[in-house]
């Protein structure tokens, strides 16, 4: 059972937030409507750039949920950022998930599983929610993987 503050939770896997990525356009990164935070796509990346590539012609299933993990930390990120602390997230409510991959590749849930089996380890049940995840021909800036959801507060 994960603890209790995300943040903690976040230590004890020894994780840290990235800073949370401007907008790359005319949107927001983050907007509430009454107590659900709707959150716009984030591009797989770490502080060395973007993680780009095509599941099942240059990049791995492994390579793939490290990509979709660093989604999910940008996202945690973002409604940091927006919420001022992540204690306020009640749950996390959907998450979509999409790859960029060869025609055919039928293994995205395995790559989108590197961001749902982390919001699960910080958040517990809470993390929990329901998802697609997508195979894609081409994401912006060439990345990997691109995640949008939707939080509780």
């Amino acid at each position: 059972m994960p603890p209790t503050n995300p943040r903690t939770a976040l230590e004890h896997l020894g994780l840290t937030l990235p800073p949370p990525p401007a907008p790359g356009g005319n949107y927001m990164s983050a907007k509430t409507a009454g107590n659900i935070v709707y959150l716009a796509g984030v591009i797989s990346q770490t502080p060395d750039g973007i993680i780009t590539g095509t599941l099942g012609l240059d990049r791995n299933i492994e390579e793939g949920y490290a990509a979709a993990r660093s989604c999910a930390l940008l996202q945690l990120a973002v409604l940091e950022s927006h919420l001022g602390s992540l204690e306020k997230i009640r749950g996390i409510i959907t998450v979509n998930g999409y790859v960029n991959s060869v025609p055919g590749f039928a293994d995205s849930p395995k790559v989108i599983n590197g961001a749902s089996d982390l919001f699960l380890a910080i958040f517990g049940e809470p993390g929990r929610h329901v998802r697609a995840a997508i195979g894609v021909s081409g994401l912006p800036r060439h990345a990997l993987v691109e995640l949008q959801m939707t939080v509780e507060i």
